[in-house]
């Protein structure tokens, strides 16, 4: 597997670049291709007693649709791959939708992570679109423009999820200077747990991966932040993992470990769901 097509997502508010250099030199790393996406969707008229108050103008729509062209614009601008190595996609959508849809054109997605608004009809949901995407998503910290990926912390759990992140994940691991491969449990559970990240290390390791593995039992610590503290340990600014949460009710639940990550940490973070 190689990352030959890179897709970022670009709030058509957005001037930060962060996500768009780390997203274009993950691109350049490959030979890979750059795919920025940008949408809004329309917000449906507010009615109140049968009477619409507000809704969106015909001149609001063009502006909006303005301010898009505008930022492909911009995003050509500050990429300096080749013309025909990016390519531009947008749309009047639900932005989290339209960015799981042309997904399909991608090897790896990346986002940034913090969003200013909590809006469906301006701002992607970075987190339910990681668990709808069908690829690895690369969350990018505000802030953060660069990524070596030279050291790489893998949180590892024998789940479906974990052992397709570790498969997606084999660009970065294979050209890394050093993956370290944890996995937290229960104390009675040592011995199995070594035997299982033993297992993913020696598959790591005939992909020609240098690795190392550890085990550790849980403790008042949270998962999440363990995972945090090894990878600053260790200088790694990428932490790999599976990305666990299930929908209830309309509402995406997510895993401690996923949660926690999303929230806290200040590296870049590679999850597949």
């Amino acid at each position: 597997m190689n990352f030959s097509n890179v897709m970022v997502y670009v709030n058509p508010q957005q001037q930060e670049e962060g996500q768009i250099r780390i997203a274009e030199a993950v691109a350049k790393k490959f030979g890979g291709a750059l795919i920025g996406v940008s949408a809004f969707a329309v917000e449906p008229p507010f009615v109140a007693e049968g009477v619409i108050i507000a809704e969106t103008s015909e001149d609001e729509l063009a502006r909006m649709k303005t301010d898009l062209a505008a930022k492909e614009d911009w995003f050509r601008k500050i990429v300096s791959l080749p013309g025909n190595k990016v390519e531009w996609r947008w749309g009047v959508e639900y932005p989290t939708t339209f960015l799981v849809n042309q997904a399909r054109a991608a090897d790896l997605v990346v986002v940034k992570r913090k969003q200013l608004k909590q809006d469906e009809y301006h701002y992607i949901d970075s987190a339910t679109a990681m668990l709808q995407l069908g690829r690895p998503m690369l969350s990018v910290p505000e802030r953060t423009t660069a990524m070596s990926a030279d050291r790489v912390v893998v949180g590892w759990k024998d789940t479906r999820e974990a052992r397709l992140a570790v498969q997606h994940a084999l660009p970065f691991l294979t050209r890394a200077s050093r993956v370290t491969i944890v996995e937290l449990c229960m104390a009675d559970q040592q011995d199995a747990a070594r035997s299982r990240v033993r297992d993913v290390s020696r598959w790591l390791e005939s992909h020609g991966v240098n690795c190392q593995y550890d085990v550790r039992v849980h403790s008042s610590e949270s998962d999440a932040r363990y995972l945090i503290r090894v990878s600053r340990e260790e200088g790694a600014d990428l932490i790999m993992t599976g990305g666990y949460g299930h929908s209830r009710l309309g509402e995406w639940i997510f895993g401690g470990m996923t949660r926690g990550l999303l929230q806290e940490s200040s590296v870049c973070l590679m999850m597949s769901h």
